[in-house]
């Protein structure tokens, strides 16, 4: 009886934490045995509970990554958690090694994790996060995100409408004023496609996008 109580316990240690989040492009999915590696470096490196692991292409290079992302802390509207970049030797050239003060397990390494905060804004009942607000409130962000999300807004005529079509507006990452003009990125629809900047002018309380940047992997 304590044997198979032994081995359980044993079996239990040995899985991935429950409610772990996984977002894996096509071509660099981790195995089980591979995420228990990915988080026992992510331990070392500081990480001490792993929420996320996702992996990413690393456009235009033929390599890939991985990205561990730790427990959130949330204070009023800003969410603050950690993010530890990793590299997999057999993703990446041949000749890539780890660097000075990098911790290495099998084929993975990695630094030291970093902060990331954002900011929470709450339109309807649905949450979104960006990373940047500049001289801009949390509310008026929400009121321009809104009728963005809806569709109310008009485009000058250099912009381009199948262009538009391309932005995901569930996607929001800045917002920021200078001036009349309001800039807000937004990543593009499809993962690892790059992101957009618009620049708007918000007159009686209509949206109207002046300009359009897009920037491609």
């Amino acid at each position: 009886m304590k044997n198979a109580l032994f081995t359980f316990l044993m079996f239990i240690m040995t899985i991935p934490a429950y409610g772990l989040e996984r977002d894996y492009v096509s071509r660099a999915k981790l195995t089980k045995e591979q995420e228990k590696q990915v988080i026992a470096l992510a331990e070392k490196c500081g990480i001490k509970k792993v929420l996320k692991i996702s992996t990413h292409n690393m456009y235009p290079s033929p390599f890939r990554g991985i990205r561990v992302q730790g427990a959130e802390q949330t204070k009023g509207r800003e969410v603050s958690y950690q993010v530890l970049g990793m590299s997999h030797s057999v993703w990446l050239d041949p000749g890539a090694k780890p660097g000075k003060g990098d911790i290495r397990m099998g084929n993975l390494w990695a630094g030291k994790p970093y902060v990331r905060k954002q900011t929470i804004l709450k339109v309807g009942k649905k949450e979104y996060r960006v990373g940047s607000i500049r001289d801009m409130t949390a509310e008026e962000c929400e009121k321009i995100l809104g009728k963005l999300l809806k569709g109310e807004y008009r485009h000058a005529p250099a912009v381009q409408g199948r262009m538009l079509e391309q932005v995901g507006w569930d996607k929001p990452s800045s917002f920021s004023r200078r001036g009349d003009l309001i800039s807000v990125g937004f990543l593009h629809k499809a993962k690892d496609a790059g992101f957009f900047d618009l620049q708007i002018k918000m007159t009686g309380g209509e949206i109207k996008i002046e300009q359009m940047f897009q920037a491609i992997p």
